[in-house]
């Protein structure tokens, strides 16, 4: 059984493009953004206002990021699950889980339990190809054990995950066809009903070729996977979403008609991808919706959001 941990948040060096990288993020609304008057909040918006605490933390490895943060409805289960990847540009100085806490609070309250995962990213010592897929798919494979003590009904479970979050919650639902030689391949990996990814970055590629840069891309996938000329068509088919075999659950890609980070183009060309592969997908554009509204409960795109993360 995983022991319950409170673990302490590690100083990192910021390396400069990193850290370029991070300010262009919390300036989003402010600087270059043809929407900033139409959308209400960036994401230090979001965190300056109360959030509620998970009920239990804990760790799925040894590692000082490998935790998750799970949020347990009152009364008796088996409880709904959502396991949920923060997003962030997969960057080490850009804040983790508290980014999903105002949507794990609110799904904890109408009775679904939030497994909230955090992992090594971009700065942290492990972080990249292949440590934060590690950790993501440990993370996911760890419920298994949780599941039984605390009443989770793992039958009823959906991936989700926003940005970058987004782009690793699909990768998890597709690891089954991981090849046995990769270095993150398992047996039999835990795959949920259903993955919905709230404005996130589905295809490495497009992203690096086609990304508006607010992400640090190309120079952030490229400190994610490796450099360019190491990205060949057998790395891509462990990495990305768009680039893998076809994924066997059903899909719901969320977009923000007014994001100017993942913007809906992205979606819509990964969602012709998935279509010629015979997948099960479908993307919803949310009007007045930029980036960080798909993350905040109190915007009006949530509604639509958690009827896709909800039981039926």
């Amino acid at each position: 059984m995983h022991a319950l941990v409170l673990l302490r948040m590690s100083s990192t060096f910021f390396l400069r493009p990193l850290l370029i990288a991070a300010l262009a993020l919390s300036q989003l609304a402010f600087q270059g953004d043809p929407h900033s008057d139409q959308r209400p909040i960036a994401w230090n918006d979001l965190l300056d206002r109360p959030r509620e605490a998970a009920d239990l933390r804990i760790s799925y490895g040894t590692g000082e990021q490998e935790f998750g943060e799970l949020w347990l409805p009152d009364g008796d289960g088996p409880f709904p699950v959502v396991a949920m990847i923060h997003g962030g540009c997969w960057l080490s100085q850009i804040p983790g889980t508290i980014l999903q806490d105002y949507l794990a609070a609110d799904l904890r309250a109408r009775g679904v339990a939030v497994w909230n995962l955090e992992y090594a990213r971009i700065g942290h010592e492990t972080g990249g190809w292949p440590g934060t897929f590690q950790d993501v798919a440990d993370g996911i494979d760890a419920l298994r054990e949780i599941a039984p003590e605390h009443d989770l009904n793992l039958e009823n479970l959906v991936f989700t995950g926003h940005s970058a979050g987004g782009h690793l919650a699909l990768w998890a639902a597709g690891r089954d066809s991981l090849p046995e030689d990769s270095p993150v391949h398992v047996a039999d990996p835990l795959l949920p009903r259903r993955v919905v990814t709230l404005a996130g970055i589905n295809d490495l590629a497009d992203y690096r070729e086609n990304g508006p840069g607010r992400c640090g891309e190309p120079d952030t996938v490229d400190n994610l996977i490796g450099p360019l000329e190491t990205q060949t068509p057998t790395l891509l088919a462990q990495v990305s979403p768009g680039d893998m075999p076809a994924i066997p659950v059903d899909q719901i890609l969320i977009s923000g008609a007014l994001d100017p980070i993942v913007p809906p183009r992205l979606g819509e060309h990964y969602l012709q991808r998935a279509q010629e592969r015979g997948e099960t997908v479908r993307h919803i554009v949310l009007p007045d919706a930029g980036h960080f509204e798909l993350i905040d409960p109190t915007a009006p795109a949530w509604a639509v959001i958690r009827e896709t993360l909800t039981p039926e």
